[in-house]
């Protein structure tokens, strides 16, 4: 089992800075894609970017240019850099750990970002 904890979502207004950091604990995330999910009200989860255990990188449309993911292995996190932040980045952001070959996803409880006009 793989427990995530998310931190460092809030309010901020519009062009302004969040971090996201995930901390995960039960296992090493060494070999799993790790990454972000946000589901705004009303809408579907929708994924923001990823990290895999090989060194690729994945940005959704929307956020390319804007955030950035990284991650420490030896500390088992995952951070988002949020900058420029719009209104519509406005949502619920969750983490996630995706296990190599059974491809089955751990999640976090999610933290609230709320960015205002």
């Amino acid at each position: 089992q793989v427990q995530l904890v998310e931190s460092g979502g809030g309010l901020v207004q519009a062009g302004g800075s969040l971090r996201l950091s995930c901390v995960a604990s039960g296992s090493t995330i060494r070999d799993m894609t790790m990454g972000w999910y946000r589901q705004a009200p009303g809408k579907q989860r929708d994924l923001v970017a990823f990290t895999s255990n090989d060194g690729r990188i994945y940005y959704d449309e929307d956020v390319k240019g804007r955030f950035m993911i990284s991650r420490d292995n030896s500390k088992n996190t995952v951070s988002l850099q949020m900058n420029s932040l719009k209104p519509e980045d406005t949502a619920v952001y969750y983490c996630y750990a995706e296990r190599p070959v059974t491809g089955y996803i751990f999640w976090g409880q999610g933290t609230q970002v709320t960015v205002s006009s």
